[in-house]
């Protein structure tokens, strides 16, 4: 273990940190282990940097002080894919009248969709203090 990894285990034990901030110190210091990957100055804190994308994130915290904290994991993604092809024609066709278009991703390969949202990143900053934030991990 290293000295970084047990300094942020010590200030989780004392109190100092919550277990977020800590999963997010710990991703940092993997991430900067990992492969000497660049990392992209703009990308939300905890975004895949060149691993394996283990869960697509939404992150929104208002000025009203409500937080939501959503992952996703990225095997649900590409079930969603696959379920995507069993969906009836009428019930696309349906869709399609309102204005949702899944023909499209029958023909994407799984994989190359998962590889795309690596760099999915998401920013908004509204003029009254909410946040959101999009990206995988």
């Amino acid at each position: 273990m290293s000295s970084d990894q047990r300094k942020i285990l010590e200030m989780l034990a004392e109190g100092k940190i919550n277990t977020d901030d800590a999963e997010r110190l710990l991703g940092k210091i993997g991430s900067r282990r990992s492969d000497n990957v660049s990392e992209d100055p703009g990308a939300p804190e905890g975004a895949a940097r060149g691993g394996p994308l283990k869960y697509l994130r939404v992150l929104v915290d208002s000025d009203k002080g409500d937080k939501v904290n959503v992952r996703v994991p990225i095997a649900l993604v590409r079930t969603g894919l696959m379920l995507t092809t069993l969906i009836p024609a009428a019930a696309s066709e349906e869709l399609r009248k309102k204005g949702i278009d899944l023909s499209g991703l029958s023909g994407l390969d799984g994989e190359e969709l998962i590889e795309a949202l690596r760099d999915l990143h998401v920013d908004v900053d509204s003029a009254n203090g909410d946040t959101v934030r999009v990206f995988c991990e």
